[in-house]
C-alpha cells in the first residue's frame, strides 16, 4: 500500500498539538494548607508564605495558604477535612486524627510546649489560687496550651472556678490583660515572646502548665505516601538552605524533625476531653 507523505506528516502534527494541549496526568493539583490563627492573618501570611514558597520550589508541589477567621473556624474546618494539610496544636491533631484520619509529618523536636499565665506586672495577684472566680481572657476553648490545658488544671489540680473571656487570638489575650479587661489570660511562651516590647514589658508569667509535645504539620490520608515524605523530607531541608532556619524561626520551629501519633498520645493522658469544647 502505497503511503502519502503529506498525510503522515499531518497526522503527526495533529498528535503532537494533542499531546501539548492535553493536561498531564501528572500534574500536581494545588494542595490547601491550614494554619491555627494564633496571629492575625496578615502575620500568618507573612510566616507561612515563604516557607510554603520554598517548599514548593523543593518539590514541585503547588500550595495554598488557607485562613481561618477563629481557632473555632479552624476547627470545623480541620473535622470537615477542608485541608489537605495543616499546622494545628496538639489536641486538634487528636482530634482530627479521629475524625479524618490526619497524621503528624514534622514538628518541632527542640523543644516542648507549655502554657502560661500572664497578669500586669503591677497586679496583685501572685498566684494561680488568686483567680477564683476572677475573668481570664482564653483565645479560644481548644487553644491547647493557651485555655484546653490551663482550665483543666485550675479545676483538677488548684480547685479554682473561673470566669473565661474568649479573645480570638493570643494578641488579643494580652491586649486584654494589660488594658484591664481581663485580670489574667492564658497564652503560650513563643506568643508572647513575639508581642512588642511594650506589651512584654506590662506583663509578668505566674503559672507554667504541664509541658506537651508542639504543634505538628499534619497531612490528611487523602494525600499519597510519596507526596507526605516529599513534603516531609522538604522541610527537613530547609535548616541546610539558605535563610531556611530564620524561616523556620518565624514559626517558631527551633529543631525540625519527623513526628508520629506516639509523640502525642501521652496527652491522653490528662483528661482534656472533658473541657474540650465541640
Amino acid at each position: 500500500m502505497k503511503i502519502n507523505p503529506n498525510n503522515m506528516v499531518r497526522t503527526l502534527l495533529i498528535a503532537l498539538l494533542v499531546c501539548v494541549a492535553a493536561p498531564t496526568g501528572a500534574a500536581e493539583k494545588v494542595l490547601r494548607f491550614g494554619v491555627v490563627p494564633q496571629f492575625d492573618a496578615r502575620r500568618i501570611q507573612m510566616i507561612w508564605q515563604p516557607i510554603l514558597d520554598s517548599l514548593e520550589e523543593q518539590t514541585g508541589i503547588h500550595f495554598e495558604l488557607v485562613g481561618s477567621p477563629s481557632i473555632p473556624e479552624f476547627e470545623k474546618q480541620i473535622m470537615a477535612g477542608e485541608f489537605d494539610l495543616a499546622y494545628m496544636n496538639p489536641y486538634h491533631l487528636l482530634k482530627a486524627h479521629e475524625a479524618q484520619g490526619y497524621s503528624p509529618l514534622v514538628r518541632d523536636v527542640g523543644r516542648t510546649l507549655f502554657g502560661i499565665i500572664v497578669v500586669r506586672k503591677d497586679s496583685p495577684v501572685q498566684d494561680v489560687k488568686d483567680l477564683d472566680g476572677k475573668t481570664v481572657a482564653f483565645p479560644a476553648p481548644n487553644a491547647l496550651g493557651a485555655a484546653l490545658i490551663p482550665r483543666a488544671e485550675f479545676v483538677e489540680t488548684h480547685e479554682i472556678r473561673i470566669q473565661p473571656s474568649y479573645v480570638k487570638s493570643h494578641s488579643s489575650v494580652y491586649l486584654n490583660v494589660v488594658t484591664g479587661q481581663a485580670v489574667a489570660g492564658g497564652g503560650v511562651q513563643k506568643t508572647l515572646q513575639s508581642q512588642p516590647q511594650n506589651i512584654r514589658d506590662a506583663l509578668k508569667v505566674i503559672y507554667r502548665t504541664a509541658q506537651v509535645a508542639p504543634h505538628p504539620v499534619a497531612a490528611h490520608p487523602r494525600l499519597a505516601e510519596e507526596t507526605r515524605d516529599r513534603i516531609s523530607q522538604a522541610f527537613l531541608q530547609l535548616v541546610n538552605m539558605e535563610d531556611g532556619s530564620e524561616l523556620l524561626a518565624r514559626i517558631p520551629m527551633k529543631k525540625v524533625g519527623r513526628a508520629s501519633l506516639d509523640d502525642y498520645k501521652p496527652l491522653k493522658q490528662l483528661g482534656l476531653d472533658k473541657y474540650y469544647v465541640e
